[in-house]
């Protein structure tokens, strides 16, 4: 099955956000890709955390779900629509949701992010609990791709990333990780984590992130990265937006575990 992850450099301006990650998707889709990731907050990177909460929307309502929902149909791709600010009952924190469509353009599964992110070396600050609420269920959803093969894909956003319980508890084939790392955190850290996640769980991980430099200053690191089974590296995009296209072969997953059955050697 062929994959696309897409790297962007969201702006303020949700229109322009929205037209670009369609002339990516359309790039993924004419490529071949069946599944396409987008990044966390592609949508949208405002000029402060509080401006989230002006655009959340309500589940099935809504700008950015009925362009997800659309462009899905339209090419005919299952698309993980990175995240997007959702209302939840507190008028002052939004959860930050993947949203998940088929090819028809129907929901397949909505996860929030359940590792909030926070980071102060002195010089960067980010509190995402400031205006964010923390999700509770890890999720997964079954994806049949055209010659009829299920894969289990496994939802995390971001800070997630250097949580490996929760990915233990997906037990996926293909783990997905809109992200937006920043570019301190992401140099030290982003490919050797990613790369670990694929080893330690024996699947193939597509990471889509924000790369460059943003309009509200924020710099994010970039580096979108599909990794497989071994931990090897199958495509990489370094900076700036684009996609990268990979082709995911269900068998070498399975020769990878069966070579090595280390997730049938847990004990703990």
């Amino acid at each position: 099955m062929k994959v696309a992850a897409i790297q962007m450099v969201s702006e303020i301006s949700v229109d322009r956000n929205l037209a670009q990650a369609h002339r990516l998707l359309d790039q993924a889709a004419a490529a071949g890709a069946e599944l396409a990731v987008l990044p966390e907050y592609f949508c949208f990177m405002g000029r402060s955390d509080r401006d989230k909460l002006l655009l959340a929307e309500t589940p099935g309502l809504g700008t950015v779900q009925d362009f997800l929902s659309d462009t899905a149909r339209e090419l005919g791709l299952w698309i993980v629509g990175g995240t997007l600010p959702m209302a939840t009952d507190d008028p002052e924190h939004a959860a930050n949701a993947c949203m998940v469509y088929d090819p028809k353009g129907k929901v397949a599964a909505r996860y929030d992010k359940i590792h909030l992110f926070r980071y102060d070396n002195g010089r960067e600050r980010y509190d995402e609990a400031t205006v964010l609420v923390a999700g509770e269920q890890p999720t997964a959803f079954t994806l049949k791709d055209r010659s009829g093969k299920d894969w289990r894909v496994g939802l995390s956003v971001c800070y997630d990333l250097r949580f490996p319980e929760l990915y233990r508890q997906l037990a996926a084939d293909i783990l997905v990780v809109p992200s937006a790392f920043t570019y301190t955190t992401g140099q030290a850290h982003w490919e050797v984590l990613l790369r670990a996640r694929a080893i330690e769980n024996q699947a193939f991980v597509i990471a889509s992130a924000q790369g460059g430099l943003h309009e509200n200053g924020r710099h994010t690191w970039g580096q979108t990265l599909v990794v497989d089974p071994w931990g090897a590296i199958l495509g990489q995009h370094a900076v700036g937006a684009g996609l990268v296209v990979c082709e995911l072969d269900l068998a070498r997953l399975q020769s990878v575990r069966q070579q090595l059955p280390a997730l049938q050697h847990r004990r703990l």
